[in-house]
């Protein structure tokens, strides 16, 4: 089986890294080709174009920043697009988070041209991309999930969870759930520092406990640590964060919390935390605290 894979970043060269070792001929491109060319010594072959990337893959992995950019890497001639060089029958596999909306989109302009699409954001960051622990929440045919279930086995963890736009709307959720967490993490640490008690030690104390969840594991221990080195990225959970309260509105859903969150991260980014790790919440809630 031939694979392709559009978007070398953070995520996209531990995925294609995975991909290699397991055994798949993968060929990349990136818009940045030396993010791309640094996958050669581990067996990738490097494309010019989106276009000459997917001539002969069976499926096809984007993993990118935004909608905007699937679209055009897609699409746009210009590039030219990987739509102009997949052949009828392959399968385009969106690993991005976007929105529903676009996903759905995407798959119906992809189903013209008989390429099938399945929208499957990943939760896990470049920890799981690295290890091949990654969350995957599928959306699109059920059949053609199973056509990629083994290759998707190799990242992580997939799962089917509806049809086209599924996938995205699940990534929301989950984007939700960790944005709101981290926040009531960073300020839970922060209370109990202000009190006196060793935010490292009410950590330790808490798990276990109702309180315990892979927030509190991972990013708790990074905001003990100080340690805000970009594995997420601040900026693209606000980006995660809007789309989720843009669909709320699509869909006439009210989501208070999340919007409070979405306003906080917003402020961080306005403040100069937009490149840290989305732990990097916990900076924005501390200098509100020095400020008073």
């Amino acid at each position: 089986m031939q694979i392709a894979l559009l978007g070398c970043g953070l995520m996209g060269a531990p995925m294609s890294r995975r991909l290699l070792a397991a055994g798949y001929p993968l060929t990349v491109w990136n818009r940045t080709r030396a993010k791309a060319e640094a996958l050669q010594a581990d067996g990738a072959c490097v494309a010019d174009t989106p276009a000459q990337a997917v001539a002969n893959a069976d499926i096809v992995i984007t993993m990118l920043e935004h909608g905007g950019i699937v679209h055009d890497v897609l699409f746009d001639t210009s590039l030219p697009g990987a739509a102009t060089g997949l052949k009828p029958g392959a399968l385009v596999v969106d690993m991005s988070s976007i929105l529903p909306e676009q996903a759905q989109a995407h798959a119906r302009k992809l189903a013209e041209q008989g390429v099938a699409a399945l929208d499957a954001p990943v939760s896990g960051g470049t920890v799981g991309a690295e290890a091949g622990t990654l969350a995957i929440m599928a959306g699109g045919d059920a059949a053609d999930f199973e056509r990629a279930r083994a290759v998707l086995e190799v990242l992580g963890r997939p799962v089917h969870v509806g049809p086209a736009g599924s996938g995205q709307l699940t990534k929301l959720a989950n984007q939700m759930i960790v944005g709101i967490t981290i926040g009531a993490v960073a300020e839970a640490l922060l209370l109990a520092e202000r009190g006196g008690a060793n935010p490292a030690k009410v950590r330790e104390a808490l798990r276990g406990g109702f309180a315990e969840s892979r927030i509190l594991e991972v990013h708790g221990q990074r905001m003990v640590d100080g340690d805000f080195a970009k594995r997420g990225s601040l900026a693209i959970q606000l980006k995660d964060l809007r789309n989720a309260m843009h669909t709320s509105g699509e869909l006439g859903f009210e989501a208070p919390i999340t919007a409070h969150l979405t306003q906080l991260y917003a402020e961080a980014a306005e403040h100069g935390f937009a490149d840290l790790d989305q732990s990097g919440l916990f900076c924005e809630l501390q200098r509100r605290q020095s400020a008073e």
